[in-house]
């Protein structure tokens, strides 16, 4: 046993002075000496590849404070994917030691030398289909009519909602006018005007009363009497200019349906210069948005009106009753579809229609619904999160039941359909990800072993070099070489061969799927061949055994898995201050892994609950 394992046993229990000098000392002594071997001849400060230079840290503190780059050298060394094949490399026993040394330094970085934050909290623009639902449950209109605004982008953790990306483009601002008026055309009178003049009400009292009650569910929280009267201000000038009760308060309405109160989710500012809690309406949108993509609803804004949201008991009820509302399968769609890539099949997935004519716009539209039923299923069932890796069930109608071959489907509604065989079950054997993870024409190892380290085991290759030889588009046998050793030969190319190591293998294990994710035994008359090698030695033969294997890294999967939602939850990318909040998160799904234990601890973590400044006020003592 190497002797600073010793070290690492005890910084499990904390970190002092003394144990941090000691851990210098291990660091200069014995761990940067091997780095230095090891890693420094392609990472160092002439020679940056993958712009990673290992040569520039000389302190166990400067390790901590960049977690992003060091947390990969962990992977990179667990995976065997460095150092590269040809190249000098540790032993097991050292290889074991340094991950084992890197991972519990990290792990247990002080909060000195990362401080925990809640992070940036940017104004954050309603999404597209965060308007469009909004916009239902807010007016009863389901005209979607955020559909004719220009798409949304997607940032740090690839997701839609994120801040960073929601842009207020001029062209934004002219269509936002364009559906006020259209959304406010489309309402029953009888859902607009809660109340009526007469019985000693005046038309300007109930304009008031209704623009008080209609800003208030608008803007997600109590109004000020200061923003009523400016409203009110609205219906009073269209009054004057002739315009009749009715419509005098829909002019009022539609400004504000165009307030940055309603288009934004405001969290104003406090007097502080530290982190803070959010209050309890801010909390109650927040959940909203996470989980349903919409405003609160009427329980919500119940609880935060007692200020009872941030109790646990009641957060859980909560978190609970949201889960199993049908609004979730809006959280299933974009979570999931996003998290996946299913959506992909809308933009990016195109299988060549001559060679593959059995994928039409009927059995595409089934391959998404497949993925977010299933992934509907996990919130309902209240499951655990490795069912997304092996399941004895999907969903099914008619048209996709015979595209897989699987008998005794009939209809065109989609329902759970228990699978005899174990080829099927599980989000990598459905159909929405084989097909996105193939080209026009053929599969692709490469895509398929590069999807699962990405989206299931968060350890993402790095990009490929700026010129990389292009395979042929045809999978078949050519000049007595299949595909698989056409691949073995470019893979064997010294800038290639690390990367594809750990690729390639997976992505056969997924052979027997074809371009559109239907089972086949032969690829131009010759027997596929679906076996491979982890870099760390595990063997397989076909999908059963890779997802036995994927299933034993259950670790990797629950904290990628954490780090995606929580991503999402926050709309926001994640940063190296966010770790302990994963890490906490993280700890306690892996003793249950119910996908409510993992919403719930995400709504109930730090990050979640308060916020920072941008610019800190200050506030004299």
């Amino acid at each position: 046993m190497y002797p600073f394992l010793i070290i690492s046993a005890a910084l499990a229990r904390g970190t002092d002075a003394p144990q941090i000098n000691k851990l210098q000392q291990q660091f200069e002594n014995q761990i940067q000496p091997s780095i230095q071997k090891y890693c420094n001849p392609c990472h160092n400060n002439t020679k940056v590849s993958g712009g990673v230079n290992l040569a520039a840290f000389k302190t166990v503190t400067e390790l901590q404070k960049d977690q992003d780059t060091w947390r990969k050298v962990v992977l990179q060394l667990r995976s065997r994917s460095m150092p590269p094949n040809g190249s000098p490399a540790p032993d097991d026993a050292l290889r074991e030691t340094l991950t084992r040394w890197l991972h519990t330094t990290l792990e247990n970085t002080d909060t000195k030398v990362v401080p925990a934050s809640p992070g940036r909290i940017l104004v954050h623009r309603l999404s597209r289909s965060e308007y469009n639902n909004t916009i239902r449950d807010l007016l009863g209109v389901n005209s979607k009519p955020a559909d004719r605004f220009p798409a949304d982008g997607s940032g740090g953790g690839g997701f839609d909602n994120n801040a960073d990306t929601l842009f207020l483009p001029p062209i934004l601002m002219e269509r936002y006018m364009e559906a006020a008026g259209t959304i406010l055309n489309e309402v029953k009178p009888s859902l607009l005007l809660i109340a009526k003049p007469g019985k000693g009400l005046s038309e300007t009292q109930v304009a008031k009363r209704i623009l008080d009650h209609f800003s208030t569910l608008a803007y997600r929280r109590p109004v000020t009497s200061v923003e009523v009267a400016r409203l009110l201000s609205l219906y009073t000038l269209a009054r004057k200019r002739g315009a009749g009760f009715e419509q005098s308060v829909k002019f009022a309405m539609k400004g504000v349906l165009v307030n940055p109160n309603f288009l934004f989710r405001m969290e104003p500012d406090k007097l502080s210069n530290d982190a803070y809690q959010i209050s309890d309406y801010e909390l109650a949108s927040r959940l909203s948005y996470f989980l349903w993509s919409s405003m609160p609803d009427d329980e919500l804004f119940k609880q935060a009106a007692k200020n009872r949201l941030h109790h646990p008991d009641v957060i859980d009820s909560e978190v609970t009753r949201m889960l199993q509302s049908p609004k979730c399968r809006e959280f299933a769609e974009s979570f999931a579809g996003q998290w996946l890539r299913v959506r992909e099949l809308y933009s990016t997935a195109q299988p060549d229609p001559g060679k593959f004519p059995a994928f039409t716009p009927v059995i595409r539209d089934a391959m998404f619904q497949e993925s977010v039923d299933f992934f509907q299923s996990l919130l309902t069932d209240n499951a655990g999160l490795t069912r997304m890796l092996d399941a004895d069930y999907t969903f099914l109608n008619e048209d996709l039941a015979k595209f897989y071959g699987i008998d005794g489907v009939q209809g065109k509604e989609f329902r759970r359909v228990q699978l005899a065989d174990k080829r099927r079950g599980g989000i990598l054997t459905q159909g929405a990800v084989l097909t996105l993870t193939s080209y026009p024409q053929r599969t692709s190892p490469v895509l398929r072993g590069k999807w699962v380290l990405e989206n299931i085991l968060g350890s993402p290759p790095p990009p490929p070099p700026q010129v990389v030889a292009v395979l042929s588009e045809n999978d078949a046998p050519e000049k007595g070489e299949t595909f698989r050793q056409r691949l073995e030969k470019h893979r064997s190319k010294p800038e290639c061969a690390s990367c594809h190591a750990r690729m390639d293998p997976i992505g056969f294990g997924l052979e027997n799927y074809d371009p559109i994710g239907r089972w086949r035994r032969d690829i131009g008359g010759v027997k596929v061949d679906s076996s491979g090698v982890f870099n760390s030695g595990e063997k397989f033969d076909g999908p059963v055994e890779l997802k036995r294997i994927l299933l034993s890294r259950k670790k990797e999967f629950i904290h990628n898995f954490t780090e995606k939602m929580l991503s999402y939850a926050l709309g926001r990318g994640l940063e190296p201050y966010d770790l302990p909040s994963v890490r906490n998160i993280s700890v306690k799904v892996e003793k249950d892994d119910r996908i409510s234990i993992l919403v719930r601890e995400i709504v109930k973590s730090y990050p979640f609950r308060y916020r920072k400044n941008v610019i800190s006020q200050s506030v004299s003592k």
